[in-house]
C-alpha cells in the first residue's frame, strides 16, 4: 500500500479528536465507549488547543489523499508523563490500516522529528494487553514504569 507521512497542517488539527478516539485500546470482547469519552479532562490533554503550545508536534499518514492515521506529541501531564521536558506521544490508525507497517513508520518518523527539535527522549503509556506494545519494544522503547494494566515506555533520542 502506498502511503505518505507528513507533518500535520493547522487545518487538520481537528482530526486529532477522531484519532484520539481511535487510540483508545478496546480489548477483545469489550464494548467500545461512546465517542463522547474524549471530552473527559484526562483525554482532552492530548488534543485541547493543539498547535498552540511550542512543544506540539504531529504527523499524519495519508493514502490516496485521505488521512488514515496520526501520531502527535506534546508536553502534558498524561498517563505517560515522565517530566516537564519530555513530550508524550499518542498514535492511532483507522482499523482497516492497522497491521500494515504504517504505524511503525509513523512512530519512527516522529522520533526523527523530535530528535531534530532537540528533545532527549519521548514517553507514552500503552496497555499491557495491547498487541502494539511489542512493536514499540522492537522500535527501541523501554519500559521505565508499569501499573497493573499499563507500561510507561520511553525512547531515548
Amino acid at each position: 500500500m502506498n502511503y505518505t507521512i507528513r507533518e500535520i497542517e493547522k487545518q487538520e488539527y481537528p482530526l486529532l479528536d477522531n484519532f484520539l478516539y481511535e487510540a483508545i485500546f478496546i480489548p477483545e470482547g469489550i464494548e467500545a465507549p461512546p465517542k463522547t469519552i474524549i471530552t473527559s479532562p484526562e483525554l482532552q490533554v492530548y488534543v485541547e488547543h493543539f498547535g498552540e503550545l511550542k512543544d506540539d508536534r504531529g504527523l499524519v499518514a495519508e493514502v490516496d489523499g485521505k488521512i488514515i492515521g496520526a501520531v502527535w506529541a506534546r508536553i502534558m501531564n498524561d498517563y505517560g508523563h515522565i517530566d516537564d521536558e519530555t513530550p508524550s506521544l499518542a498514535i492511532s490508525l483507522y482499523k482497516e490500516y492497522r497491521g500494515l507497517g504504517i504505524g511503525t513508520a509513523m512512530m519512527k518518523e516522529i522520533l526523527v522529528l523530535l530528535k531534530k527539535h532537540g528533545y532527549k527522549c519521548v514517553s507514552f503509556s500503552v496497555q499491557k494487553s495491547n498487541y502494539a506494545a511489542k512493536m514499540y519494544s522492537k522500535i527501541g522503547f523501554q519500559i521505565v514504569r508499569e501499573t497493573e494494566e499499563e507500561y510507561i515506555m520511553v525512547y531515548y533520542l
